[in-house]
C-alpha cells in the first residue's frame, strides 16, 4: 500500500440563458483508496442536455464502481439513452477515470476532448488502445501513478472557448495544456485549478458562454494529516487522555477555543501568547503556544470556516478571501482545504457557562451542529474524516 490519494476538484459554467448545465460530474469512492470519476457533456445544451448528462455519468459510474465491464456500461448507455429527432444520435460523450488503490490510473474516452496529463511539471503523452464497442470508438488508456500527477478532464466547452472572438477556432487544446501546466507548478488545489480553467474559458466568451464548459482536475498526492481540538471535555478528568491523544497523532495540530488553549497550555507548560492584533472585524484574533501549529478562537472563527467550507464546494467565490487572508479562519480553512487529506477531529462536550448568555446566539448544539456540517463539506471535499468526542 502506498501513502498516495486522490485531490479531486471541478467546476462548471452554463451555456448563456440556461438555467442547468449539460455536463454532468460523478465521483463515486469505491473505498479508501479506489476513486470512479465521470464526466459526461449531454447533447446539446439545457434540460435535455442535463437529464442525458446526468443518467450518463450516474450510470457508468455506478456499474463501474460495482466492479461490472466497461462494455456493459455503454451497452447499457447506449439502450437506455433516447435518440435525438433531430441529429438522430442518443446518449452523451464521456470521460471516465478510475483511480485503482491510488495506484494504477485507467482511463477511458468516448468523444470529449483528450484528457490533458501533466508529469514532473510536463504535459506528456500516454498509450492509447482502441475500442469499438458497440458501434463506438472508445479510447482506453492504463498506467502507473506517481506523486504530483495531474490529470486535466474536460467537456468541449473547453476548448471551443472564444470561438469567433479571441480565436477563429476556439482555444486550442495544446493552449490549455500550457496555461494547465504553468498553474499546476504553482501547487494549487485540484479545486482551485478546475476553477482557474473554468474562469479562463469564461473570459474567452466574453462572459456569455456559447456552451456549458465543465473542468474536473485530478492530483496525485502524498497524504497529509490534520488534528482539531475543539472545545474541552465534559469530564474534567479526561483532559490529560485527550491530551495524550491528540498530541500523539503525526500531522499539525490546531486548537481552536480559549479554554481549550488554557488547558492545552497546562498539558504542555507552555504559556497562551495571546495577540491584539484584529486582522478582520469578524473573526477574532489569533494565539501562540509553542508546540502548537495554530491556536484560535472556537465557534465565532469555526463558523467563518464553515462558512468558507461551504462556498468552497459551491461557486468558490471567497476564495481569495481566506486564500491570503491572515485571520485565524482564513488559516484554518487554508490547512484544512490545501493541506489536508486527513482530518482528525477532537470534540469536547463541555458546555461553555459564557455561551449561556441568553443574549448571544451561541449554545451547545450550535458548537455540535458546527462539527457536522464542517465534516460533511469536508467529506465533500474529498477527505477522510474522523470525530472523536470527549
Amino acid at each position: 500500500m502506498n501513502n498516495l490519494c486522490a485531490d479531486i476538484g471541478w467546476k462548471s459554467i452554463n451555456h448563456e440563458g440556461e438555467q442547468l448545465c449539460g455536463d454532468h460530474v460523478d465521483i463515486i469512492n469505491q473505498d479508501d483508496n479506489s476513486t470512479v470519476i465521470v464526466l459526461a457533456d449531454g447533447l446539446g445544451s439545457g434540460v435535455k442536455a442535463s437529464i442525458l448528462s446526468t443518467l450518463t455519468s450516474t450510470i457508468i459510474s455506478t456499474m463501474l464502481a460495482e466492479g461490472l465491464k466497461l462494455e456493459d456500461c455503454v451497452s447499457t448507455i447506449a439502450a437506455t439513452l433516447p435518440v435525438c429527432s433531430v441529429r438522430g444520435v442518443a446518449y452523451s460523450t464521456f470521460t471516465i477515470v478510475h483511480l485503482i488503490e491510488n495506484e494504477t490510473a485507467e482511463i477511458i474516452q468516448y468523444d470529449n476532448p483528450p484528457v490533458i496529463f501533466i508529469r514532473n511539471g510536463e504535459r506528456c503523452e500516454y498509450p492509447k488502445s482502441e475500442l469499438n464497442i458497440d458501434g463506438k470508438k472508445v479510447y482506453r488508456s492504463v498506467f502507473k501513478l506517481q506523486e504530483d500527477d495531474c490529470f486535466v478532464v474536460m467537456s468541449d466547452g473547453c476548448p471551443h472557448a472564444g470561438i469567433g472572438l479571441a480565436y477563429n477556432f476556439g482555444w486550442k487544446l495544446d493552449d490549455i495544456a500550457d496555461f494547465m501546466q504553468m498553474m499546476c507548478a504553482a501547487g494549487y488545489t485540484a479545486k482551485t485549478l478546475a476553477t482557474m480553467l473554468v474562469d479562463q474559458c469564461n473570459k474567452e466568451y466574453g462572459y456569455h458562454p456559447g456552451d456549458d464548459a465543465t473542468a474536473c482536475v485530478i492530483k496525485i498526492r502524498k497524504r497529509e494529516p490534520m488534528n482539531i481540538l475543539f472545545g474541552p471535555p465534559r469530564n474534567r478528568d479526561d483532559c490529560d487522555r485527550m491530551m495524550s491523544l491528540f498530541f500523539s497523532k503525526e500531522g499539525k495540530h490546531i486548537v481552536c477555543g480559549g479554554t481549550t488553549a488554557s488547558i492545552v497550555s497546562a498539558y504542555l507548560k507552555k504559556p497562551v501568547k495571546a495577540s491584539l492584533n484584529f486582522e478582520r472585524s469578524d473573526v477574532p484574533p489569533i494565539a501562540e503556544i509553542e508546540g502548537v501549529d495554530l491556536v484560535t478562537e472556537g465557534v465565532v472563527t469555526v463558523s467563518k470556516v464553515l462558512e468558507y467550507a461551504k462556498d468552497h464546494l459551491d461557486r468558490d467565490e471567497l476564495y481569495e478571501k481566506w486564500s491570503f487572508g491572515k485571520d485565524g479562519a482564513s488559516l484554518i480553512s487554508r490547512l484544512l482545504f490545501e493541506e489536508a487529506t486527513d482530518i482528525n477531529f477532537y470534540v469536547g462536550r463541555a458546555v461553555n457557562p459564557a455561551h449561556q448568555n441568553p443574549d448571544l446566539p451561541i449554545n451547545f448544539n450550535i458548537k455540535m451542529n458546527l462539527v457536522e456540517e464542517l465534516s460533511r463539506c469536508l467529506k465533500e471535499m474529498g477527505k477522510r474524516i474522523k470525530v472523536s468526542y470527549y
